[in-house]
């Protein structure tokens, strides 16, 4: 059932809007009980789970971290996919419950990555599980939902799947035409509405930021819309990196932000588990036009001694300046 979205009405909106980016958890187990749906691409996802993933992405990592998060106060949140290893309906279970733990769907807002689409498998029992997570007031079921528009205050989240089964070794993602034009619609009247507009997908929405065996295929596509219908924000996981880009708009340069896997175990040569905080602000007179800044915090897992140790690295970013700062590591 859709949930309540707050209406676009100016009266209705708040100054600003304290967003978590949580991407990449990877959170399930497999259950060796399922073997029988491994005859296909997931018996060479569960083998490198077995050898190897598991030993890199682990449940007291992600503890840590959600402990961490806890900790602050935060209005949304925002994951951009990949809670699963091979998307087994067993796993779109554990994922559901652990989200139903996590926080309620009016809090939590939730984009498919391409472990969730691993194969082609009935939507109801997979990621459609998540459904309330993903939902907005269109009233759409299945992954005609997409793109989904949630309001909060000032904001409207704006999340896109591109979640594809594809063949081994292939991770890559596609929007597709039909998504690519409802995403234009979506952004044009949430611009028309003075909505700050973050977009969340799971592949980086930049060539180059990943290798091509992991890509998404309709980049140029996606920077075709971007840049007639514009954008403020894009959070994006898939690299397990803490990732910077642009993305050209019709105002001047969107920002591009990736996160870290949230369970990536530190001194592995990767980057650590990490989350960010996105504090998002109007700071124009409410008679005037917007003035938005962005606040970007970097909370990483350094090291594991006998707690968990966090990072932070952060940056103050004005909408339309056009240049990413560096951001400082402290």
């Amino acid at each position: 059932m859709p949930i309540k979205t707050w209406p676009a009405s100016p009266d209705a909106r708040t100054r600003s809007l304290r967003l978590i980016h949580l991407s990449d958890p990877h959170l399930t187990t497999v259950p060796r009980s399922e073997w029988y749906r491994l005859f296909n691409k997931r018996a060479c996802g569960y083998w490198a789970w077995r050898r190897k993933r598991r030993h890199l992405h682990r449940p007291e990592v992600l503890d840590a971290l959600l402990e961490d998060m806890r900790s602050l106060d935060f209005d949304h949140m925002a994951l951009t996919g990949d809670l699963t290893q091979v998307g087994l309906p067993s796993e779109c279970q554990q994922a559901l419950e652990w989200l139903q733990q996590l926080g309620p769907p009016e809090r939590i807002s939730v984009v498919p990555g391409n472990h969730d689409a691993y194969r082609h498998a009935p939507w109801h029992a997979t990621m459609g599980l998540w459904q309330d997570y993903m939902s907005d007031e269109s009233g759409q079921a299945g992954e005609a939902l997409f793109p989904f528009v949630r309001y909060r205050g000032q904001v409207a989240l704006i999340g896109v799947t591109t979640a594809i089964p594809t063949p081994w070794p292939l991770a890559t993602g596609m929007l597709g035409s039909s998504q690519l034009a409802r995403l234009e619609a979506s952004l044009l009247d949430t611009a028309v509405k003075g909505y700050f507009r973050v977009l969340m997908i799971h592949h980086p929405p930049v060539a180059g930021m990943i290798g091509w065996r992991k890509r998404l295929t309709d980049t140029a596509a996606l920077a075709d819309v971007i840049r007639r219908a514009g954008v403020e924000l894009v959070l994006h996981g898939h690299a397990h990196r803490a990732l910077d880009a642009r993305l050209s708009t019709p105002a001047g340069q969107a920002f591009v932000l990736g996160a870290p896997s949230a369970s990536m175990t530190p001194n592995t040569g990767r980057d650590h588990a990490g989350y960010s905080i996105v504090e998002i602000t109007d700071h124009a007179a409410r008679d005037q036009a917007p003035a938005w800044s962005i606040k970007v915090t970097r909370r990483m897992i350094d090291t594991h001694c006998s707690k968990w140790h966090f990072i932070n690295e952060s940056a103050c970013l004005s909408v339309g300046a056009g240049q990413m700062p560096a951001i400082i590591r402290h």
